[in-house]
């Protein structure tokens, strides 16, 4: 049921899924449990979308509720959310929202699927602690809203931080993913080192620029079987799939939700990395024969995806949910996964970069020439995708009418022709029957041919479009990183700065951007790769195709040669 609500805060909307609120403003809420942080509802223009469920209040009166909302307590505060991913009405966010069978963890764990992460101390991030500063929004990263949101990295205050902090200008805009994602603030240097650091990812220089160093122990990881199983004496069902990595050749079995608290984890701690979308959740239909399978076909780009990217295929995380079959050492690596501390920002501290220099115009003009490149990518992937889609449509239901309709029309004619015996010839009448069934036997082959050819490339462009859409954001963390380089340098020239303060913003963007271009390397050595083996997976598959229906139509050609 609807209920009404007070904004606490000014919000501005960044993305198509946000709405904006003004402050006072009366809003209509769907739902007040909170979906990592965020409502839906709809303000008093008739916008409808999401906002920070920190901003607001719920409006009820005491008698109906027990209680009511303050400022004090905002809706999405620990003890409003759910411990799993739950939906408002009408929005679907891939890989968000409450699953067929995600609702219970007692196979892994009793406790929630995350770990809470601590609020930062008053003045994290340089944030005042006043009671009219709103709150951050909880943060989304490079994804589309609804992802498991990102802890913000507590500011290590010191002399030299303090100084730093009044000295660099700070962005204004304290919901942009820049300042959301801890990357302003390890540019700025606020970011704590750590004592002992036992991760490390090496960038190198190769022949088209900086790529990720390859794992030295490759391998790759099938994924079958896909098996109804219950539990509770049948009253739960749910999907198992048969994982089996190359590496140790020992099968393990896992469900959606296991492969949803990775993806999550991946999520929490690669700020700088492209991760592959998870295939969409489906309300209903979930046992179906047909859904099944195209989760399965996606989850195998998905393993492919991520098995061939050196920095998320060597994570202790991946390498626990594909190695571990023991309950008790599973619930403790998961645990452990969840207190990562080498996350968001802090995992830049990890990466190790060349010492070759980069002119960072050159770089920046690397970068702007990526970001237009994947615009025009995203916009020609969801054209294909469109095309496809209707192309795969067509297949099953007016390709496959109209080949029937012209084979009844040919029966038809057939059963005339045995109006008049005298004059009949059975030969002709047979062979023009053949005819019409032979065309209602290739509207069926129509039918049946997008599981052969369009499936492959919809699940190929549907992989593609959710890593493109993580780009923007990506790229948005290194123009903010190359802003303050110029803000430094400037402040330096005007000897408002120490030269080594701004040498090391200079040093740190460089990490972002070696990161950045790594990322792009390996984004475009996997899609020549990747849709190589589309387009000839396609094509071969339309030849066969064709030469069935060719076969079918010579074989009744036949039977008109002795009349």
């Amino acid at each position: 049921m609807a209920l009404r609500a007070r904004a606490l805060y000014n919000f501005q909307s960044e993305n198509r899924e946000e709405i904006s609120i003004q402050e006072n403003e009366e809003l209509v809420i769907f739902s007040e449990d909170s979906l990592d942080g965020w409502l839906q509802g709809t303000n008093s223009r008739g916008e409808t979308g999401l906002f920070p469920a920190s901003y607001v209040e719920i409006l009820r009166s005491r008698a109906g509720s027990g209680y009511t909302e303050s400022p004090g307590s905002p809706a999405g505060s620990p003890g409003h959310g759910s411990a799993f991913y739950a939906s408002p009405p009408s929005v679907s966010y891939q890989g968000s929202f409450e699953d067929d069978d995600d609702d219970d963890w007692d196979d892994w764990d009793d406790a929630c699927t995350v770990v809470e992460e601590p609020r930062g101390p008053p003045g994290a991030n340089g944030h005042p602690s006043a009671g009219l500063q709103p709150p951050a929004p909880p943060y989304y990263g490079h994804q589309p809203a609804g992802y498991r949101a990102k802890p913000s990295l507590e500011r290590q205050d010191s002399l030299s931080s303090s100084k730093r902090g009044s000295v660099v200008g700070r962005n204004l805009n304290r919901f942009s993913c820049f300042v959301r994602s801890g990357v302003e603030a390890f540019i700025l240097g606020d970011v704590p080192l750590m004592s002992k650091i036992a991760e490390a990812y090496s960038i190198e220089m190769g022949a088209r620029g900086p790529q990720w160093r390859a794992n030295p122990h490759p391998f790759i990881c099938s994924v079958e079987d896909p098996t109804k199983q219950t539990k509770f004496k049948g009253i739960k069902s749910y999907i198992s799939y048969k994982l089996t990595p190359s590496n140790i050749n020992s099968p393990v079995y896992r469900r959606y939700k296991h492969f949803d608290w990775l993806y999550n984890r991946l999520l929490h701690k690669f700020t700088v990395i492209s991760v592959p979308h998870l295939p969409e959740k489906q309300a209903t239909g979930r046992f179906e024969e047909d859904f099944i399978e195209k989760r399965k076909r996606r989850l195998i780009l998905w393993m492919e995806h991520m098995t061939s990217h050196p920095v998320l295929s060597q994570y202790e995380g991946f390498q626990h949910f594909l190695c571990c079959r023991d309950e008790k050492q599973w619930k403790l690596g998961k645990r452990r996964a969840e207190k990562d501390e080498m996350v968001g920002a802090s995992f830049l501290l990890t990466i190790q970069i060349p010492t070759e220099h980069q002119d960072l115009q050159d770089v920046e003009d690397r970068v702007d020439a990526f970001k237009a490149f994947s615009k025009k990518m995203d916009d020609s992937v969801l054209q294909l995708t469109n095309v496809a889609s209707e192309l795969v449509r067509k297949h099953v239901g007016g390709f496959r009418k109209e080949f029937q309709k012209l084979g009844n029309a040919f029966q038809a004619i057939s059963h005339s022709f045995h109006m008049d015996p005298p004059y009949s010839s059975d030969a002709l009448n047979n062979a023009i029957s053949h005819t019409g069934k032979t065309y209602e036997t290739v509207g069926e082959m129509f039918a049946e041919q997008p599981k052969n050819d369009l499936f492959l490339m919809l699940d190929t462009l549907s992989l593609y479009q959710g890593l493109l859409s993580n780009f923007p954001d990506i790229i948005h963390l290194q123009k903010g990183a190359f802003a303050k380089v110029k803000e430094s340098q400037r402040m330096s020239d005007e000897g408002r700065m120490d030269q080594e303060e701004a040498d090391g913003i200079r040093k740190r963007c460089r990490v972002v951007g070696f990161a950045l271009q790594a990322e792009m390397n390996h984004f475009h050595e996997r899609r020549v790769a990747d849709f190589k083996r589309m387009m000839q997976s396609y094509l071969k598959q339309q030849i066969i195709f064709y030469q069935r229906v060719s076969q079918q139509l010579e074989k009744t050609l036949r039977m008109y040669d002795n009349l």
